[in-house]
């Protein structure tokens, strides 16, 4: 095991050769198939985003919208949407971000009753002149919009809370069911980028509280000229250390996406209290290289491509 600093140095040695790391996924060229990759186990959010951009190539936010939604609305998931466990007072709050290969953003966060964040946060970027909407305001700007307003607290969410009030120990450790987020990735066929990021939040978190997911830099960057990432796991890491933009950052100096994501979680674990806790970071390049790096075994990470749909584990720094 070797600091960042370490690992920086070592980089920097290697140059441009860390661009053709054996731990990339696929090369693409220029007017080629899309590629989608997304956190977790989401295959039909995958498949929703992959088939619109081979139907519409030029509609990017459309398909990556699309692709959100579909695990926005699924009450089964319980890290996102409808069916997102609630805070420690039974309320569902939820944060959202978007950003396009122009380098337009929009967020909202501690967002109720509203099942498409995402959408919200696309509303923000496109028709208001801010980034950022919180709590009412956010919901006020929604209505104003044409959402509606929905009961947020599925039967099994209830269910999940009033077991855990039995018992109401807060722990931080992102596993099983209990992992968070939607970030996704894409790249159309004319190689621009666009990502965006729903969930739900931290499960039986303190009314108010707000993760990366929905702040550029942290959960989520986008720079058309270099590449993309988003982030999964305990917000209150990712945020401090701005990890999103940081592994852009690194993209840019010529390091392969899972080499910036590792630099990036190297970053956290060097800085902060990782112990029992989960972060993982998941990138894509200009060149349609794919690469991912978790804190612990356990993260991962779904990529569509003209080779079809894969679950892949990421590797990881413990």
């Amino acid at each position: 095991m070797i600091s960042r600093r370490r690992f920086s140095q070592i980089s920097a040695a290697m140059g441009l050769s860390l661009m053709n790391s054996v731990n990339a996924l696929s090369i693409k060229t220029q007017n080629s198939s899309p590629i989608v990759v997304s956190t977790w186990n989401n295959k039909k959010a995958n498949q929703i985003a992959y088939d619109a951009l081979i139907e519409e190539p030029g509609a990017l936010l459309d398909a990556i919208e699309s692709a959100v939604n579909s695990v926005e609305e699924n009450e089964k998931d319980l890290s996102v949407g409808y069916g997102g466990l609630p805070d420690n007072s039974g309320k569902v709050s939820l944060d959202a971000c978007i950003m396009d290969h122009k380098h337009n953003a929009g967020s909202v966060c501690f967002l109720r009753d509203i099942v498409h964040a995402v959408s919200v946060a696309r509303k923000v970027m496109e028709e208001s002149p801010h980034v950022m909407l919180a709590g009412q305001g956010a919901q006020d700007f929604a209505l104003e919009h044409g959402f509606e307003k929905t009961n947020m607290l599925s039967e099994q969410a209830e269910k999940a809370y009033l077991k855990w009030k039995k018992n109401p120990v807060f722990s931080p450790e992102i596993n099983g069911e209990r992992h968070d987020t939607i970030g996704l990735l894409a790249m159309d066929s004319a190689s621009d980028l666009s990502g965006a990021c729903s969930t739900s939040g931290l499960s039986y978190k303190t009314p108010g509280r707000v993760g990366d997911s929905p702040i550029i830099g942290s959960g989520l960057y986008v720079d058309n000229k270099v590449g993309a990432a988003t982030a999964t796991g305990l917000g209150e890491l990712i945020m401090k250390c701005c990890s999103t933009f940081l592994v852009v950052e690194k993209m840019k100096q010529g390091l392969s996406p899972e080499n910036a994501c590792r630099y990036a979680i190297e970053m956290i674990v060097e800085t902060q209290d990782y112990s029992g806790k989960q972060a993982g970071l998941i990138a894509i390049n200009k060149q349609g290289e794919v690469g991912a790096y978790a804190i612990q075994k356990g993260f991962i990470y779904t990529v569509a491509d003209a080779d079809g749909i894969r679950v892949l584990e990421s590797n990881y720094y413990l």
